[in-house]
């Protein structure tokens, strides 16, 4: 229904639209609708949306009924029509308010159409006693008749005594009867026994003055087949205020409420594959963990991996294809063992209640996997899924219902980030720690604003004469009850958020800021900066006027500072970011690359980035210790000295923990360097204005 205008849609052109597609519904085939029922019709719309939208709002509902009526809409099956377009294609959430509002417009049309007909014969009867012309009489009586046998409600009119004189059409269809078998009998007699005392009182009603009467009944076919029914009964009287004749307008429950039924059938199913969607799904695990549930439930959700390749390549048509191969292979696996439904757009769960063992709930879940890699032959191209799943198998009694949907949903994630196309049972205790490590995560805004973030700083030593030659920052979080968090764990916490990007954004500007001071206070003995550059910073459209808003506010000069660059940054960032990189080196600023591990150093990375230094760490440093195997040393050797003699740029070395390291380090021309031999604590920026105040 994507090109179905909404009632709940703006502009007003989408009510309009709506309007005028109730209109061609009520509208008999071949005919243009006019303006004049269109707009009638918007009207309307906007009613009947406030009557869904706000409890206590049904009459609103029933004046739509009323207003039908009294433009002349109340021909056969305008009211059916009407139901079932409005049923179909006024979008809402709620569907009991919906069906509530329907059920009052039916009321008000049958409350109008009964109130016209009165209306009809009152106006007949008084054209009678005046006398005024026969043609009038005649014309009135027409039209009297022609509502009395069109109309879609039933309707019959009796004596005083309750005897019926006429009936229409509606009615002899209704009950499956002839005119013969109606006129002459008694109304009453068409009743329920059990409910004829009820027909009886409504009649005491009339004659106590009320202008009409409502009441629900059930009345007794040719058959003897019981039809449920809502009846509204008026009272005639003659000119002298007598009761003359009762006129009964009667419409059929069973239709209504199996368009109820209808309704709600499709509110609580995919119509794509024909399973239950996930509000029925969201139902049958609320009953299950009732106190009369099972005792145990397993909760199996597959997410089909990369769904979106599949309507991306081949179009939504096919991906629809598929996803009913999907639903027709877990029916397989799961019928008579679990209630599967439609949870997503690429999502299917099943609910397994009082499972044998989770080892059996695993191997029905494996066989359900292996299905789903059987492809769907479309021409030439066999299309295959996989899925992840999550998998959790609780007791049910007392449990919540919210809760396990989040614990189904986590796991889903676990086996997409272990690498899909594999199962994930829940886990209690990771449960536990990544919910603690997110509520951190979630908290580093009001930390940042609560000043509980600071930068610390790790000195880096010339090798030659152990002078401090730069101290690289390190973002601390002093968290009031985590205590302080280590900085790779704040790296993964903010990369996990999206405050990467702030976080590094207010690093560059307070590292700035304390080295612009040194700087000021120190002149050219103050040490160069270095901070860590990550592939998320150099992506932000706004770096090159962060570094430079931080370096004209701290006064530090371009040269002082310095940016290190993850090996594998070159290879994920664009060429426009490699652009804003050389413009910030061309104004002064260095670039390092950070090489971790062994191997020669990429030249296709280098050629891309204006280095001024590369530091090396890990195994190119810890094959140099004493002892160290021989072929790890051969390899810190070679890529040492290659690394010299090609690039010809200053070499730094993280992670130095021995003297030893150091004088290898010196030997093959590393000119600085960091690490457990200088001491493994942290430096406050008042802690290096103390050692840059001693030098």
């Amino acid at each position: 229904m994507a090109d179905t205008a909404r009632a709940d849609d703006e502009p007003a052109q989408s009510r309009d639209a709506f309007a005028r597609r109730w209109a061609a519904a009520v509208t008999d085939p071949g005919t243009e609708p006019d303006d004049r029922l269109i707009d009638l019709l918007a009207g309307c719309t906007d009613d009947l949306r406030a009557a869904v939208e706000h409890d206590g709002s049904a009459a609103r509902a029933r004046e739509v009924g009323r207003r039908l009526v009294e433009h002349h809409l109340a021909g056969t099956g305008t009211v059916e029509r009407t139901l079932a377009f409005l049923g179909e294609h006024l979008a809402v959430d709620d569907r009991p308010r919906l069906m509530a509002a329907l059920g009052a417009l039916a009321a008000g049309f049958t409350e109008a159409l009964c109130r016209r007909t009165l209306d009809e014969q009152q106006h007949d009867h008084e054209l009678s006693s005046t006398r005024t012309t026969e043609s009038a009489v005649r014309a009135s009586e027409a039209k009297f008749r022609a509502v009395f046998q069109t109309s879609a409600l039933a309707i019959a009119v009796a004596d005083i005594d309750g005897v019926i004189l006429d009936c229409n059409d509606a009615m002899l269809a209704l009950l499956d009867r002839t005119s013969e078998e109606l006129v002459g009998s008694r109304g009453r007699d068409l009743v329920h026994p059990d409910e004829r005392d009820l027909i009886s009182r409504t009649a005491q009603q009339l004659h106590a003055g009320r202008e009409h009467v409502r009441a629900e009944t059930r009345l007794v076919k040719a058959d003897g087949e019981l039809v449920s029914v809502v009846i509204a009964i008026a009272l005639l009287r003659d000119d002298d205020g007598e009761p003359a004749f009762y006129v009964t307008l009667i419409e059929s429950l069973d239709e209504v409420r199996a368009l109820q039924s209808q309704l709600v059938r499709q509110s609580l199913h995919d119509v794509q594959t024909g399973l239950p969607n996930r509000a029925q799904f969201v139902g049958w695990l609320e009953g299950a963990v009732g106190t009369r549930g099972p005792a145990t439930l397993a909760l199996v959700v597959f997410d089909l991996d990369g769904f979106r390749v599949v309507n991306d390549a081949f179009g939504h048509d096919v991906g629809n294809r598929v996803l009913t191969a999907v639903a027709g292979h877990l029916r397989s696996v799961f019928d008579g063992i679990g209630q599967l439904a439609r949870i997503g757009p690429d999502e299917f769960g099943v609910l397994i209640r009082d499972p044998a063992d989770v080892a059996g709930v695993v191997a029905l879940t494996e066989s359900a996997v292996e299905l789903l890699a059987e492809p769907v032959w479309v021409g030439d191209d066999g299309i295959g899924v996989t899925a992840s799943v999550g998998i959790v198998v609780q007791p049910a009694r007392g449990a919540d219902a919210v809760e396990l949907l989040r614990c189904v949903d986590l796991t889903v994630r676990w086996a997409k980030d272990d690498g899909k196309a594999q199962w994930a049972l829940y886990d209690k205790a990771r449960d536990q720690r990544e919910r603690a490590r997110m509520r951190l995560a979630a908290s580093i805004s009001g930390g940042l604003e609560q000043g509980e973030f600071r930068v610390d700083y790790e000195p880096v030593h010339a090798l030659a004469d152990g002078s401090l030659l730069a101290v690289e920052a390190r973002l601390r979080w002093d968290h009031p009850t985590e205590g302080v968090l280590d900085p790779q764990e704040l790296v993964s916490l903010s990369t996990c958020t999206g405050m990467a990007a702030r976080l590094g954004k207010w690093a560059i500007a307070q590292a700035c800021a304390d080295a612009g001071r040194w700087h000021a206070e120190f002149g050219d003995a103050a040490p160069v900066l270095s901070m860590d550059l990550t592939a998320r910073q150099c992506q932000e459209p706004e770096l090159v006027a962060t570094v430079r808003a931080a370096l004209r506010d701290s006064g530090l000069p371009a040269r002082l500072l310095q940016f290190e660059l993850s090996e594998h940054l070159p290879a994920l960032i664009s060429e426009d970011q490699v652009e804003e990189l050389t413009y910030l080196a061309e104004h002064g600023v260095r670039l390092v690359l950070d090489q971790v591990g062994g191997g020669n150093v990429p030249l296709d990375r280098l050629r891309r980035i204006p280095l001024t230094a590369v530091k090396f760490q890990g195994s190119p440093v810890y094959g140099l210790a004493e002892g160290a195997d021989p072929v790890e040393e051969s390899a810190a050797v070679t890529l040492l000295s290659w690394t010299r003699g090609t690039l010809g740029v200053p070499l730094f070395a993280a992670g130095v923990r021995t003297g030893a390291e150091a004088r290898r380090l010196v030997e093959l021309g590393v000119t600085g360097a960091q690490g457990p031999l200088f001491g493994s604590k942290l430096l406050t920026a008042d802690e290096v204005r103390g050692i840059l105040g001693k030098s």
